[in-house]
């Protein structure tokens, strides 16, 4: 459960931050001195989210290495094999799943602009 809510915040922090990066590197020479200021804020803040958020996502590594050992003991060799490729599956999947959820998302929102351009 901790590894799933690790990867979706790692993801939801990097989503969060390239967007606010493509919104910086889209603002123009004219725009207002508050906006770049506002954006660099939360830049700096979400790099700092996703830096302690990297540290849990190791915290959570080192814990399921210690699980993993202890499962290692009381499961035969195929099990223990079944148990490891599910735990390195899970991330994999959750973050492929994220993936999908933002395609589908634009997706939507690009039919969204061509009918209201239609």
């Amino acid at each position: 459960g901790d590894l799933d809510k690790v990867v979706n915040l790692l993801l939801s922090l990097s989503g969060r931050l390239a967007r606010v990066e493509t919104a910086l590197g889209s603002l123009g020479p004219h725009a207002p001195a508050e906006d770049k200021l506002a954006l660099q804020e939360k830049q700096r803040l979400l790099v700092a989210q996703l830096e302690d958020a990297k540290e849990l996502k190791e915290h959570v590594g080192r814990r399921e290495e210690a699980v993993g050992a202890m499962v290692a003991r009381y499961l035969p060799a195929e099990h223990l094999q079944d148990y490891q490729h599910f735990v390195k599956m899970k991330s994999a999947l959750i973050a492929e799943q994220r993936e999908l959820e933002e395609k589908i998302k634009l997706g939507q929102e690009q039919l969204r602009c061509l009918r209201e351009s239609l």
